[in-house]
């Protein structure tokens, strides 16, 4: 059967360098989103759905359209290891876009995890396959396998361009996208993140009741008093 009139794909897919992904991999996803200026997180409703929640790896973009599948099977024959299957559905919640079994298949294909705007099914086997699935929710609805479809070109999800070259990290707080064109930006405010996070941390350990900048401000300098 021939699917070629009902699936598109990049003949080149781009990746980030393995040193690029390294540097992200232990990262906190609040670190990258400051990092990245305060912004780059998918929307709230994208949330983890198995115990693995923790991810980094390079974006492989799908645009699956509500209801069908099609085009994230089809993926699979794409895809490398490391690789973070990101499925738009349009923020579709009738169907599931993903079920226990393309999991599984994701899995044994050395995916670091699938992220969608759309809901899956399947918990149990979700959680047995092992890899890290974000996702808007949950449905027993099953898709249709139709198409149409596109794989490795860019896409909208839950309110973030995926692209072909980014980077594509996950933890108990959320997905974040790092664009192919920042990362090298990310990576150098990355480390000021992190030691600021970690001088803040220590305060709270020692007992600080407020950050240094609004302690040492003058209550006149912060409010304005009214009677």
């Amino acid at each position: 059967m021939r699917y070629s009139d009902k699936l598109t794909a990049a003949r080149t897919i781009a990746r980030p360098a393995p040193e690029h992904i390294a540097a992200f991999a232990d990262a906190p996803v609040g670190n990258i989103v400051d990092a990245l200026g305060r912004s780059g997180a998918m929307a709230a409703q994208v949330k983890p759905i198995t115990p693995a929640r923790r991810f980094c790896g390079a974006a492989l973009p799908v645009d699956a359209g509500p209801c069908d599948n099609l085009a994230p099977w089809a993926a699979l024959r794409l895809a490398r290891p490391g690789d973070v299957m990101v499925i738009a559905t349009g923020g579709h919640l009738g169907h599931s876009v993903a079920g226990d079994i393309l999991m599984g298949m994701a899995a044994n294909a050395g995916l670091a995890a699938i992220v969608t705007d759309g809901v899956v099914r399947d918990l149990s086997g979700a959680a047995a396959a092992g890899i890290p699935v974000f996702a808007a929710g949950l449905s027993p609805n099953s898709p249709q396998k139709d198409g149409p479809g596109r794989v490795g070109l860019p896409i909208t999800c839950a309110g973030v361009t995926v692209a072909a070259g980014d980077i594509v990290c996950g933890d108990e707080d959320g997905v974040v996208v790092i664009p192919a064109a920042r990362i090298a930006e990310a990576r150098a405010a990355l480390a000021a993140v992190r030691d600021k996070e970690a001088a803040m941390e220590a305060a709270v350990r020692a007992g600080a009741k407020a950050p240094v900048w609004l302690a040492d401000l003058p209550l006149d300098d912060l409010f304005t008093f009214t009677d």
